[in-house]
């Protein structure tokens, strides 16, 4: 797989600078595809003069794409949000977007084309994320019929969102809500968190065994936990003590909604808050972890090394509170 060229698109956000980083430390040349690429100069020292290079790329212009695309051996699509966002929509990003860029790696020529999407794909889903990610997968599938499809569970890891949000609303909030049909199942969904390290690992194996082409691989840790679970561990991690609080779905959703509303970055959505009434795990017919020789890293391990600057006397937490 060495001195491959690979083009990442997203190759700066949290799940793409981990596959740049694993790419390039294979030997592998990394054109990264951003909106902005002044934002991602700072994945060039990863590896040597000239070895990583930001490219201008917008997913919603076909000529961007191509340009990015054109001479590339491989192709990951790492482009996703949890939130929509002027122009930035599910649809434009999940669905138009990973066409346009399935098209144009077909179009290339180019021998491998990865999709990050998600676990939980269902056409009829009362999620507009999940209905997006699914639209997407076929897409894909249509542009370039030998993709690898990659799903993953919720990605921890030093910049995620997840964790650190709910280690952010901890620090500020005496109450933590755990969702639910029933105060009887509140926080009861299952998660199989997976550490985006291995993810980045394991894009790296599909690339270099062509075996994988036309697979889809779910992604999961070794430990599937609820909601609840989860929660406790970060309160743990932060060092906070908060008192749980059920919160059934029925109100929890309009009120998601009407906050988006009024506040300018909202601390959950609507959308996310649906995502919770589903589990999220690896099936158990799926190709994973196994079949490309990865052991996954548990949360336990990797939550602690950054949860605990949100602790009580941190020299972060002490700056977020003044």
């Amino acid at each position: 797989m060495a001195d491959r060229l690979v083009t990442v698109f997203g190759g700066s956000g949290f799940i793409g600078r981990y596959i740049v980083k694993n790419l390039v430390a294979a030997g592998n040349r990394v054109r990264v595809a951003v909106r902005n690429p002044n934002q991602a100069m700072f994945l060039r020292p990863m590896g040597d003069v000239g070895q990583v290079v930001p490219m201008q790329a917008n997913i919603r212009d076909d000529g961007s794409v191509a340009a990015a695309v054109a001479g590339a051996d491989a192709v990951v699509n790492a482009v996703g949000t949890y939130r929509q966002r002027g122009r930035q929509t599910f649809h434009n990003v999940h669905v138009d977007g990973a066409r346009r860029i399935a098209d144009a790696a077909k179009a290339n020529r180019v021998s491998r084309l990865i999709h990050i999407s998600g676990i939980g794909t269902d056409t009829d889903s009362p999620s507009a994320y999940v209905r997006s990610k699914t639209a997407g997968e076929e897409a894909v599938r249509g542009g370039f019929p030998g993709a690898t499809i990659v799903r993953c569970s919720v990605v921890f890891g030093q910049e995620d969102s997840v964790l650190n949000r709910l280690a952010a609303l901890a620090r500020l909030s005496p109450v933590m809500p755990l969702f639910g049909n029933s105060p009887t199942d509140a926080g009861s969904s299952k998660l199989q968190p997976v550490y985006v390290v291995d993810v980045a690992e394991a894009i790296g194996r599909i690339l270099g065994d062509e075996a994988s082409a036309s697979t889809t691989f779910e992604l999961g840790g070794p430990r599937v936990m609820t909601y609840r679970e989860l929660v406790e561990t970060v309160l743990q991690e932060a060092g906070r003590n908060r008192l749980l609080v059920p919160l059934p779905f029925a109100i929890a959703k309009p009120l998601a909604g009407v906050v988006e509303m009024v506040l300018p970055v909202s601390p959950v959505t609507r959308d996310e808050i649906i995502l919770l009434e589903s589990d999220n795990v690896v099936a158990s017919d799926a190709p994973c972890f196994a079949d490309l020789g990865i052991e996954p890293t548990s949360l336990e391990t990797v939550a602690p090394t950054y949860l605990r600057r949100f602790r009580r006397g941190s020299s972060a937490a002490s700056a977020t509170a003044s």
